[in-house]
């Protein structure tokens, strides 16, 4: 009887494990593009306004069991703040352009036609331009007649980029349509949270903090290569 049962039990774990690994891996290679509206995390804070960008790259899908996966991408994106001045008359805009590397965990739900994902991972970006927009000598801001001096963050107007390499984490939630087996539209909002700086943050400098963030809204096209 114990012999029969062992045979029993052994029969059952092995179809189970043949069915867990029933599932086909899938390989899909696609390109991204959309908007971003970003701002920086400044310690002393800095008044400011979401900026707005643009970004777009390849990205790579490989999905091994059911409801799982994982994606690499390489994106350029735009970062970067915009300063609030309230009632006063001028405008500044700070842009940062990075070469972006996201590797994150893909979960998802739904059938062949239609899908739902949850994004999360961490990211690692690279500094490669920046370009800055305003109406007066942000140089020379302090001679600048009717500049607001007091109560106001104004050294990171002229203040240069230190640290050109970032980090941090990406979350994001979208959905997938299936126009047939090999080619899928996406559309998907994410945020990124960046732990590293862009400036000197020690003792003796005027910022302590200066991390990046932003909103991502992208739409998608990927095509399954296996």
């Amino acid at each position: 009887m114990k012999r029969y049962l062992l045979t029993a039990i052994i029969s059952l774990l092995c179809t189970t494990a043949f069915a867990q690994r029933e599932y086909t891996p899938k390989l899909y290679i696609g390109a991204k593009g959309g908007a971003t509206l970003s701002q920086m995390f400044f310690s002393p804070s800095v008044q400011q306004s979401l900026s707005l960008g643009y970004m777009g790259g390849l990205s790579i899908k490989y999905t091994e069991e059911n409801y799982f996966g994982l994606i690499g991408e390489i994106l350029i994106e735009q970062r970067g703040w915009q300063e609030d001045f309230e009632e006063y008359p001028f405008e500044y805009q700070r842009t940062l352009t990075y070469v972006q590397i996201p590797l994150l965990t893909h979960v998802y739900f739904g059938n062949n036609t239609f899908k739902g994902f949850l994004n999360l991972g961490p990211e690692v970006s690279y500094l490669i331009g920046e370009n800055i927009k305003a109406n007066f000598d942000y140089q020379n801001y302090t001679i600048v007649k009717g500049f607001p001096l007091n109560n106001r963050t104004n050294e990171q107007l002229n203040k240069e980029i230190k640290y050109k390499f970032d980090y941090g984490i990406s979350a994001g939630l979208g959905m997938e349509v299936y126009a047939n087996r090999r080619n899928a539209i996406s559309l998907e909002a994410r945020y990124y949270f960046g732990l590293g700086g862009i400036f000197s943050d020690r003792k003796s400098d005027v910022f302590s903090s200066s991390r990046s963030s932003s909103i991502q809204v992208m739409l998608g096209y990927s095509f399954r290569v296996k």
